[in-house]
């Protein structure tokens, strides 16, 4: 079986979601597979707009990603935004388009809704007879990944896939499976070991803080005020100039990390997860049953998600400071509320997504 899994590096989640999907497949055996990054030889502007456009207008001008959000949402203009979308996608990727005819793959497996509509033009041309399955790696649905080319959709929750019913997707093409996550989210760690490693208090309650690459939110704050109380592990990946403000600091109970690969060791040293609401660090944190506290939602996906996470109690999203240490002490204090929910992320996550995808094409 030949299987091509493609994606586009506009964020880090759908690559880490391909990448999942990649290594699981991988060590399945008896499979032809090829991992592609749909922007890698795109047209350079394209490319540039794509991977660098996203976080500019979310750090610098929120609104305009508002409104480019509600605009290509909208019931009204939703037929345009959708056609000019599916038109940069094709022109700007030819590369891509040339390597889907060339390969034919049996099933192309997509983490990003760019790469189904390559694939949809070039089914319907019929240049490839392909399957298409259309992973969507947050737990609401923009029309963006709505296609009626795409065989499957792999989805993260019922509540996802009431979001397609309602679109007109038909149950059958609707396979929840969860989002993609590396295997590792799922292993058992000894917290002893790990808090010895990183020369952590193993009896401290911690907090593990991950909106550093993006720098948003109140994170110095946070610290400020709450490192007196509890052990605090920031996680500031390629954000340099947050990294040494809080290396300045010299507190004691601080812990800081620039970019990790070992991010699933300091979630299993930490009671609770303070990051932006990504499906991907959502799917993470329920494998790990990480207590989530938002910051600084980006309008759009990521409100979807806290909606879904909230009408099971496991997630709120929070702006002000001193409401964030208020909500750590007072799980801190109240261990019941810990464990009321951990049971309730027992009841939606799905930690073996990658697996019953695999299940699907077999």
């Amino acid at each position: 079986m030949k299987i091509i899994i493609a994606y586009a590096s506009a964020g880090g989640g759908h690559t880490k979601a391909a990448q999942a999907i990649y290594n699981y497949f991988k060590s399945q055996g008896n499979l032809e597979i090829k991992l592609v990054d749909i922007l890698k030889d795109s047209n350079p502007f394209f490319k540039y707009a794509y991977t660098h456009g996203y976080s500019f207008l979310v750090n610098y001008l929120p609104w305009v990603w508002s409104i480019s959000f509600y605009f290509t949402y909208s019931v009204r203009f939703r037929k345009f935004s959708k056609w000019l979308a599916a038109v940069l996608d094709i022109v700007n990727t030819p590369r891509f388009r040339r390597l889907l005819i060339k390969e034919n793959p049996d099933y192309i497996i997509c983490t990003h809704f760019s790469p189904p509509n390559v694939a949809n033009f070039l089914k319907k041309s019929k240049k490839i007879t392909s399957k298409i399955i259309a992973v969507i790696t947050d737990f609401g649905v923009h029309p963006f990944w709505i296609s009626v080319g795409i065989d499957t959709y792999a989805v993260a929750s019922d509540y996802t896939k009431e979001k397609l019913l309602f679109e007109g997707i038909e149950d059958q093409r609707i396979k929840v499976v969860g989002i993609p996550i590396d295997t590792k989210f799922s292993l058992v760690y000894d917290k002893l070991n790990l808090c010895r490693k990183f020369g952590m208090q193993p009896d401290k309650f911690t907090v593990l803080i991950t909106t550093g690459s993006f720098g948003m939110g109140p994170i110095e704050e946070i610290v400020d005020l709450a490192y007196k109380d509890v052990q605090i592990i920031v996680v500031c990946a390629h954000n340099k100039s947050l990294y040494q403000r809080l290396k300045q600091r010299n507190y004691a109970s601080l812990f800081i990390f620039g970019f990790v690969n070992n991010i699933e060791e300091l979630m299993a040293i930490s009671d609770i997860i303070i990051a932006k609401p990504g499906g991907l660090t959502i799917s993470e944190s329920l494998s790990m049953e990480l207590p989530l506290i938002f910051v600084t939602a980006i309008a759009g996906q990521e409100t979807e998600n806290i909606k879904f996470l909230s009408s099971y109690n496991v997630g709120t999203c929070l702006e002000n400071a001193e409401d964030i240490k208020n909500t750590i002490l007072e799980f801190k204090n109240n261990p019941s509320k810990i464990q009321a929910t951990k049971e309730s992320i027992r009841k939606i996550k799905k930690p073996n997504a990658v697996k019953d995808l695999y299940n699907v094409i077999r």
